[in-house]
């Protein structure tokens, strides 16, 4: 977003294009009629402990996707916006626990892997001890460099930090932190968990200034102008008194000229898709986006509130409305670990059951009908993730296409099977394509360089405790889809949304807003194995594949 403006800074350059309009006509030529897209936003939705992938993933796993595709799998709800979906297949991600430290540190299944998901950092202090339950290491150890989000919004954000929502309003721990802040530049320092917020009326708070008036509250330091230039205002319009009173002047015919002439290049090539009648209550309020939701107590995310909306549905509802008006192109709804979804009649904590256990340990007797149990909580997740879907296809834009066209709202989850706590197979949806930049509407393999075919395993998730009774195993990562298949670097997909967001990266190709290239490169290495003895253990340590994942852009 651009700063506030100082209109005697505007009309400086303004008086400068006077000078310069005669010699502009050719440009004026050139883009007259042209319009700039939509503004665009990521929205990330992050779960915890995985899911069951021979249920979740379609057998399509690359190819042009049909709501048949779906209809049989965890993710019918999604059926209907099938059109607007991508599932990128075949993803690992970095800095896997293993219990021989095969595939990165040794500090814990969650701690390890929940802080490297979004930074692909080491965690710092390191434990060689993969049983270890040292406090350092299990539940102090952090990553050694910002997350995604944070480092998206240093370029895109007002104030540099993303809209971060905790979902349930639960405090987050070293397992499952997820989103990071880094100021030092010493790479062994530790980067600093962001909080965020936990209650819906607090992102309400923060947007009420900006429903039909295009100021803003929340202390963003957004004025009128400004935010009336982020919905897609002409710059015209915004100095309009200005001009008009700058004609009224006395000056020769060439100077009124040269003023006429500006004028009218500046509403040529300003002209853009205005979303100026979107930020408003009563649209807002069709999605539940309100006052009266924003302020109602959930006892649990999954408790109905109203007739239409669970707790969860009403953060996504301040998402959405947060999107509607443009106050922050990068927003994550954070879902909480360590959850007792009583309310759909799973009465056990979700990380244990994840385990396919009464508790958190590796190995021990299966937890009566635990996949039952686990594939009730997948289906909530994927139909709380189709609730933000429908309400962004449903806002509508002036060109005819959604606020989910312009948007890309991903679905994350920690790990692919919860009991592996493996990470290659990752399972990510994608949902609208930022503008026509990402192929819609397919699932894509974006490893067969490595695995030789486009078609990919859904793993073995039920391959122990699938009749409810017997034994579980965790150490031996049985319930995982095999390491030698699904290995492609989630540092590259990472990158493909930087690049997609407009962001520009340094001569090197990491994320700088002073760079003048796209972005290549992200994170400390995007080889897992590299993680192991935490940072500078190993030699050689680097981004191995720098680019991003041309099978996933429109048109590839």
């Amino acid at each position: 977003m651009t700063k506030p403006i100082n209109r005697r800074i505007f009309l400086r350059g303004l008086g400068g294009a006077c000078v310069a309009a005669p010699f502009l006509s050719s440009v004026a030529e050139k883009t007259a009629g042209a319009q700039a897209a939509a503004p665009k936003r990521l929205m990330m939705m992050f779960t915890h402990y995985g899911c069951i992938t021979t249920k979740f993933f379609p057998t399509k796993t690359h190819g042009a996707l049909t709501a048949a595709d779906l209809q049989s799998t965890t993710l019918k709800h999604l059926a209907p916006y099938v059109d607007k979906l991508l599932i990128p297949r075949g993803i690992r991600g970095m800095n896997e626990w293993t219990a021989q430290m095969q595939r990165g540190q040794g500090n814990d299944p969650h701690t390890q892997v929940a802080g490297s998901f979004l930074t692909c950092q080491p965690v710092t202090p390191n434990s060689n001890d993969p049983f270890s339950f040292d406090n350092a290491t299990k539940f102090n150890a952090k990553p050694v460099g910002p997350s995604l989000d944070h480092v998206m919004a240093a370029q895109l954000s007002p104030g540099g930090a993303p809209l971060f929502m905790r979902v349930g309003n639960r405090s987050d721990g070293a397992q499952s932190g997820v989103s990071y802040t880094k100021t030092s530049t010493d790479p062994t320092v530790a980067a600093t968990a962001y909080p965020g917020l936990g209650n819906p009326s607090q992102v309400w708070s923060a947007l009420m200034g900006l429903l039909d008036k295009g100021t803003t509250g929340g202390g963003t330091g957004m004025g009128a102008a400004t935010y009336a230039m982020n919905q897609g205002a002409l710059v015209c319009d915004l100095v309009k008194d200005d001009l008009a009173a700058l004609k009224r002047l006395p000056m020769s015919a060439q100077d009124m000229q040269n003023v006429v002439q500006w004028e009218t290049l500046c509403n040529e090539i300003g002209t853009v898709i205005t979303n100026s009648n979107v930020c408003t209550s009563a649209l807002g309020n069709t999605i539940g986006a309100n006052s009266t939701n924003a302020n109602k107590s959930a006892t649990s995310i999954a408790a109905m509130v109203t007739d239409t909306m669970d707790g969860a549905d009403m953060y996504s509802a301040m998402a959405v409305l947060a999107a509607m008006c443009n106050y922050n192109p990068v927003i994550f709804l954070k879902y909480p670990p360590n959850y007792n979804f009583s309310a759909i009649g799973v009465n056990a904590d979700s990380h244990n059951l994840s385990h396919r256990l009464d508790n958190a340990g590796m190995s021990g007797t299966c937890y009566p009908n635990s996949l039952t149990l686990l594939q009730t909580i997948d289906k909530w997740y994927v139909s709380k993730f189709a609730k933000l879907v429908s309400m962004l296809d449903s806002i509508k834009l002036g060109d005819q296409s959604t606020l989910l066209d312009s948007t890309a709202a991903v679905w994350f989850n920690e790990m692919s099977d919860g009991n592996a706590h493996n990470l290659n197979n990752l399972p990510i949806i994608q949902a609208g394509g930022l503008n026509g930049y990402f192929k819609t509407g397919w699932a894509v393999n974006v490893d067969t360089a490595n695995t030789g075919s486009a078609t990919l395993s859904t793993g073995r998730s039920e391959s122990q405790c699938a009749s409810g009774t017997g034994t579980v195993n965790g150490t031996n990562q049985g319930t995982g889809t095999e390491a030698t298949i699904a290995n492609g670097p989630i540092n590259k997909y990472y990158v493909s949304i930087m690049n997609a967001m407009g962001m520009k990266g340094n001569a090197m190709g990491y994320p700088d807003k002073a760079g003048t290239g796209p972005v290549t490169s992200f994170g400390y290495s995007d080889k897992t194995e590299d993680f192991a003895g935490g940072y500078g253990a190993k030699t050689g340590a680097t981004i191995h594949s720098p680019g991003e994942y041309t099978a996933l852009k429109a048109g590839s």
